[in-house]
């Protein structure tokens, strides 16, 4: 099994009515930002455990779990709202830097929820890396009662079961979900990642660590105009982060491109773009030594 080189340390924060995880890795140093990683849907801190080892100079390292994944507590409900992400993550920024402003990296929903916070708290944020944090396809006010009554349909799904997270009967299982999902995914590091990703239930299952309430789509649409608003408030220099595989027509059949999502970048005013090879959606665990280069250098 994968042996981490800078192991980790859990904080327990109480937050919003949640207690909260925050994974540390390293401790403060004098005039260098706290860096902050936010994970993806369906993820956990850990996964950015391959990555930190791979970083060339010890720093301080914070990532959560998000709201009901992983160590964090899940509120009492069936669906869960975007905003939240924001407004947890403001409550961590408080609670870490203070009124320093801090380096931000996301990954995926992270990614996004990096982007909205650094242009909704363009003060807090120094250096801004957004890993495969697309957006969403633009919609029109036409599809508003089909997404509505979509979502009312999942939150009965939801209650009937029928969107429940899997359970293994192992760890090993464990491991060869990840790694079905991505097949460059090792067997030691998939082995490592199990047993954070998921845990054991009373009956000796393992359970994913994630609330089934995630999967309920969101009740409202994804507004371009919103977002763009948003981006043109970043003042942070921006690194947007992709691999080489293209999975946009996979994802989205023609209803978005990388080519519209360039166009949204340029609402920010100092972008970089940066492609990794031989890499997936799950880049920092495909090429975590290249993407860890990437990151120290822009961070500098």
């Amino acid at each position: 099994m994968y042996q981490a080189l800078r192991p980790s340390r859990s904080e327990f924060l109480p937050l919003r009515h949640l207690r909260y995880h925050l994974r540390h890795w390293g401790t403060p140093r004098p005039g260098v930002a706290p860096l902050l990683l936010v994970h993806g849907w369906m993820d956990v801190s850990a996964s950015f455990q391959f990555m930190v080892d791979a970083l060339r100079e010890e720093r301080w390292i914070v990532a959560p779990d998000w709201r009901g994944y992983g160590l964090t507590e899940g509120p009492p409900t069936d669906n869960h709202w975007f905003p939240d992400y924001l407004a947890d993550l403001d409550h961590i920024v408080d609670h870490v830097a203070g009124g320093q402003a801090i380096d931000l990296v996301g990954h995926s929903m992270g990614g996004n929820v990096a982007m909205m916070y650094a242009g909704v708290r363009p003060d807090r944020v120094r250096r801004l890396v957004n890993l495969e944090g697309f957006g969403m396809p633009a919609t029109r006010p036409a599809q508003a009662p089909e997404r509505y009554a979509q979502w009312m349909d999942q939150l009965k799904a939801l209650q009937r079961g029928e969107l429940a997270m899997g359970t293994y009967d192992d760890a090993s299982g464990v491991a060869g979900r990840l790694m079905k999902t991505n097949p460059r995914l090792d067997r030691d590091k998939a082995e490592w990642l199990a047993r954070h990703w998921a845990a054991p239930r009373a009956d000796g299952r393992w359970a994913i660590l994630g609330d089934a309430a995630h999967k309920v789509v969101n009740a409202q649409l994804y507004r371009v105009e919103e977002a763009q608003a948003v981006f043109q408030r970043i003042r942070a220099p921006l690194l947007a982060v992709e691999s080489s595989d293209k999975h946009f027509d996979v994802w989205w059949k023609g209803r978005y491109t990388l080519a519209e999502y360039h166009e949204r970048l340029q609402a920010v005013a100092e972008v970089r773009i940066a492609q990794v090879d031989n890499a997936g959606h799950m880049l920092h665990h495909d090429q975590p030594a290249v993407l860890a280069a990437l990151i120290e250098d822009f961070l500098v």
